[in-house]
């Protein structure tokens, strides 16, 4: 039997919207194909918990947790705003232009970019916490740039 392959950090930063440092922090042990992708989730859910989480009051901070379980990349991102409910749920596989649409009109563009770039995106009761979970490996979805495009093109 072998091990499970499973490292994890926690980093915890005042909200902000200067988040290079913390995506580089982030990223640094994710293969470089998987990376621009990753780079735009997460950069989306940082700033989703910065501005509308905690209203960019810099008294207030972001806690993200990272790991990595076998293939498996995981980030928990908390903020200290009142929550968020998602109300819809954004496909994660959408091959029509036209339901890509209609999922970015009903969920916003945040949400729908999640949805594409993550396998798993979970929201605690509360809405304060989101988990977002990437497989890196032989059965993972490819990264968007090689596998469709992100946002359909008219």
């Amino acid at each position: 039997m072998r091990p499970f392959n499973h490292k994890w950090s926690t980093i915890s930063f005042a909200s902000t919207l200067h988040l290079s440092p913390v995506l580089e922090l982030l990223l640094a042990d994710v293969p470089a194909r998987w990376r621009p992708d990753l780079h735009l989730g997460l950069q989306e859910a940082l700033v989703n918990a910065a501005k509308h989480g905690n209203n960019l009051d810099p008294s207030k901070t972001i806690l993200v947790k990272f790991f990595t379980l076998s293939n498996q990349r995981w980030w928990v991102i908390a903020d200290q705003g009142s929550g968020f409910s998602p109300g819809c749920c954004c496909a994660s596989h959408v091959d029509s232009a036209d339901q890509a649409l209609v999922d970015v009109g009903e969920c916003g563009r945040g949400l729908y970019i999640l949805h594409q770039v993550f396998d798993q995106v979970l929201w605690n009761k509360q809405g304060t916490e989101l988990r977002l979970c990437k497989e890196i490996g032989s059965r993972a979805r490819l990264p968007l740039g090689r596998s469709r495009q992100l946002i359909p093109s008219f």
